[in-house]
């Protein structure tokens, strides 16, 4: 289909842009309440992708967990195959027949593993997937019948949930979905769609502003990859109010008064960003982009934060097993924080090596978290570090749901 050019639409609630009055030419911006935008009556919102992998990782995340549950071994080759929708490995159809995958989304943004690392993004990239294949033999080592251990993988009961631990302690389904959640779906959102450098990358500025759009497609190319950063929080959540992933956790963080706004910023950003490439305002678009990488590190800095005291609170009983659950969650947070961006640096709060620093405090001891007399005075440097950077205290990240 032939590239069309086509006029702005109108939208619902309407906030004008600041302007005076010799320039009257400056499009109105029109934002509406909701993540809702149409073309001649016809939606212009996409995120199928997104949607996909999510479901992804989701269905990986439950595959280990029912195998444990029912006392099953948790093979290799399926989570293998899940990660690079290889083999048909879903319980959907549409899964298994869908062109994305998790793997080749992983560490792929434009910003950190094209432009600002250049050759050394493959090398990192590599590791990074690497590791979390790892994650899928641990799991496997783990479901092998043995019960944990220090030093030795295996599973244990907590409450009414079987969890599988590695040798040193870590759960390999809780880093595997954690740090998906950063190395996959934020990295593509702070990294890639709405980074400034793909969204006005080739003709996609031009296009846009002349509303020229993608081929056979309702909306600009511009339009697209904003739905796209959109996607990854919000692209599996329904009308039954399910929440996975960062929808669940930006839920939670908001349900604490000392961080009660942080959903409508991320939210009313999206939309008015949204809203402001429909009008050709890029600065407001820029103002916007800015809020959703603040906002997006907060959570993750403070569900870090949470979970290391969490996970500390529990060191006293069942030899510190217990805990595990959460510490292995504070991990993967904390590798997320890996591929956060701050804005007007591009770069994340903290860097790689200081990411790495971290994570090998918190396995240092000869076992990992089963050398639990050791655990307390890293989990309280940690989180310290961590919520210094960003401005707020350990205490008030610790009593969040």
């Amino acid at each position: 289909m032939k590239k069309q050019i086509l006029s702005l639409i109108a939208l619902t609630t309407i906030f004008t842009s600041c302007s005076n009055d010799d320039n009257a030419t400056t499009p109105t911006l029109e934002v509406p309440t909701t993540y809702t935008f149409n073309r001649d009556n016809q939606s212009t919102v996409s995120y199928s992708g997104q949607t996909n992998r999510l479901l992804m990782l989701d269905e990986m995340g439950a595959y280990i967990k029912t195998q444990a549950t029912n006392g099953n071994v948790v093979e290799t080759s399926t989570l293998t195959n899940m990660y690079a929708n290889t083999n048909s490995p879903f319980n959907f159809l549409e899964l298994n027949n869908a062109s994305h995958q998790l793997k080749n989304k992983t560490a792929v943004s434009m910003d950190y593993f094209e432009l600002f690392y250049g050759e050394g993004s493959t090398t990192e990239q590599f590791e990074l997937r690497t590791f979390f294949e790892n994650q899928f033999t641990n799991s496997n080592l783990a479901s092998t019948g043995t019960t944990a251990a220090e030093g030795v993988a295996g599973s244990y009961l907590d409450g009414s949930s079987v969890r599988l631990f590695a040798a040193n302690g870590l759960e390999p389904q809780q880093v595997i979905l954690k740090g998906l959640m950063g190395a996959v779906a934020m990295d593509q959102i702070v990294n890639n769609y709405i980074s400034i450098n793909k969204l006005d990358g080739g003709s996609y500025l031009l296009d846009n502003t002349n509303k020229v759009l993608a081929d056979g497609k309702n909306y600009t190319n511009m339009e697209h990859f904003w739905d796209e950063g959109y996607g990854y929080l919000y692209g599996i959540d329904n009308d039954t109010q399910s929440y996975k992933f960062w929808s669940e956790y930006i839920r939670s963080v908001n349900s604490d008064s000392d961080f009660n706004t942080v959903k409508s910023d991320i939210d009313r950003a999206f939309i008015k960003g949204r809203a402001a490439i429909v009008a050709n305002q890029y600065d407001v678009r820029n103002e916007q982009i800015n809020i959703i990488k603040e906002k997006l590190a907060l959570v993750t800095a403070v569900k870090a934060v949470y979970y290391l005291q969490s996970g500390k609170s529990k060191l006293a009983t069942d030899n510190g097993a217990k805990a595990f659950h959460a510490l292995s969650e504070a991990y993967g947070f904390i590798m997320s924080l890996r591929f956060s961006n701050k804005p007007n640096t591009n770069n994340p709060y903290f860097s790689k090596a200081e990411i790495n620093t971290m994570l090998s405090n918190l396995l240092s001891g000869t076992n990992g978290f089963w050398d639990v007399d050791t655990l307390e005075p890293k989990l309280d440097a940690i989180s310290t570090q961590i919520a210094t950077r960003f401005g707020f205290t350990v205490t008030q990240a610790a009593v969040i749901n």
